[in-house]
């Protein structure tokens, strides 16, 4: 039998035991041997019950699946104020996404929770009523039954009909030009201006097979897909954390400055050494630094920057510096409200470079540039929704972005997005 199953079957006999008829939380946590070819994902895959959401930390060293809401959170503040206000466990995890713009998300408290960490796994049984904890367990029960058994994911296998820009190559050359003169002017020092590809199939496309592939072949990664309903998901495979932190020990980084990859090693090194060198993306990597070191100097105590050094991904590589502190007071909201978005998705000033590009972009962010991940009151952790897409029934929305400064050259930048945009592109396109 599949440890899965023998998991479910314990819940189901936890649940047996008598709970009051009172509101509150509670839960049921069962040992998951990873002796089996169980693949969380596959598993949720397989299930007909929304919100579904799948997360892997870059390293792979934790790995979490949730399904089922007992309860949505609009905002992450309210989702910090929920577990405070109940004194939930110090383990009790919220899921899901921020927006590109903070002050939205879709999070939610699951019902079921399935988390591997270090090697150890568990599968966790929410229970939540603001009325009778007795009569959500009857809920429970009905929910545990109504659960399929995981199959194989299938190969991504898909015909694409069409596929536009927003904006066409044209128009993304005049934005560049735009902005470059917005920063001359002094409006803003930097804005990072994206583009949306929509490609249109010949059936709907599925985002678990569609996750699957990305997981596969994007090393060094983080590993999101939200499912909303049947027909709606989005998801990434990410290299930049947002934060992590455990207690009041923060760490969050600047991802910024590209070059393309390369299959060969030695050519690889070669394009990383001239990215570690080139002044334009020295200068962007560091103004993303000074950034978030201002926002966060009120809030925490010394601010260290460790040096510079390179990304390298399966397209692209990137210049990253960590930055790591410790928070005065642990406070989620706040991380979220003082480093998304950063400058290396919006750029410089925040606030001017956010007004340009609600006036010039063709397309609604939504989650792009947004964060994926979790919080608690021990630890929380997300990473910047990019390299990402959006899955509507046959429909498919790449997203990508380049940070535009004094100096940039829209052919080269067109060429950047088209690097990033070619992680999940690729999954589907012969070229």
């Amino acid at each position: 039998m599949h440890s899965i199953f023998l998991a479910l079957e314990r819940l189901r006999a936890l649940l047996a035991h008598a709970l009051p008829a009172s509101p509150g939380l509670h839960h049921f946590d069962v040992s998951f041997p990873l002796n089996d070819a169980f693949d969380p994902l596959a598993w949720l895959g397989a299930q007909q019950v929304y919100p579904q959401f799948y997360w892997q930390q870059r390293s792979g060293d934790e790995e979490l699946a949730a399904l089922g809401s007992l309860v949505h959170f609009d905002a992450l503040a309210a989702a910090s104020r929920f577990l405070h206000a109940h004194s939930a466990p110090d383990d009790t995890r919220i899921c899901g996404l921020n927006a590109f713009n903070p002050e939205h998300s879709s999070l939610f408290l699951p019902r079921l929770l399935w988390r591997r960490s270090a090697g150890v796994a568990t599968l966790r049984l929410q229970l939540w009523s603001s009325a009778s904890l007795a009569d959500d367990a009857r809920a429970a029960r009905a929910f545990i039954d109504q659960l399929n058994d995981a199959g194989p994911i299938r190969p991504l296998s898909v015909q694409v009909e069409r596929e536009t820009h927003q904006p066409q190559k044209p128009e993304w050359l005049r934005l560049i030009r735009q902005a470059t003169d917005a920063i001359a002017r002094g409006d803003v020092d930097k804005v990072v201006l994206a583009r949306a590809t929509d490609l249109q199939f010949s059936q709907p496309l599925s985002a678990v097979s569609l996750m699957a592939a990305s997981r596969a072949l994007n090393v060094n990664c983080y590993h999101f897909c939200m499912i909303f309903d049947a027909g709606s998901a989005f998801l990434g495979s990410t290299p930049e954390r947002l934060w992590r932190r455990r207690g009041t020990l923060l760490r969050t980084e600047a991802l910024a400055g590209t070059v393309a990859g390369h299959s060969d090693d030695k050519q690889a090194r070669r394009l990383g050494d001239w990215l570690m060198n080139d002044d334009k993306n020295q200068r962007e990597n560091m103004l993303v630094v000074e950034d978030i070191c201002q926002r966060l100097q009120r809030h925490t105590q010394a601010l260290e920057v460790l040096p510079a050094q390179v990304v390298r991904l399966r397209k692209v590589q990137h210049l990253r510096r960590c930055i790591w502190t410790a928070l005065k007071h642990a406070d989620d909201a706040l991380c979220l409200q003082a480093l998304q978005p950063t400058a290396a998705v919006a750029g410089l000033p925040r606030q001017a470079a956010r007004e340009f590009i609600q006036k010039v972009e063709p397309f609604n962010r939504e989650w792009y540039a947004g964060s994926a991940g979790y919080l608690s009151p021990e630890q929380s952790e997300f990473c910047v929704a990019l390299r990402s897409a959006r899955v509507q029934q046959a429909g498919l929305r790449l997203y990508a972005g380049a940070g535009i400064v004094s100096g940039s050259d829209p052919e080269q930048e067109w060429q950047e997005i088209e690097n990033k945009a070619a992680g999940l592109r690729s999954l589907l396109l012969r070229d």
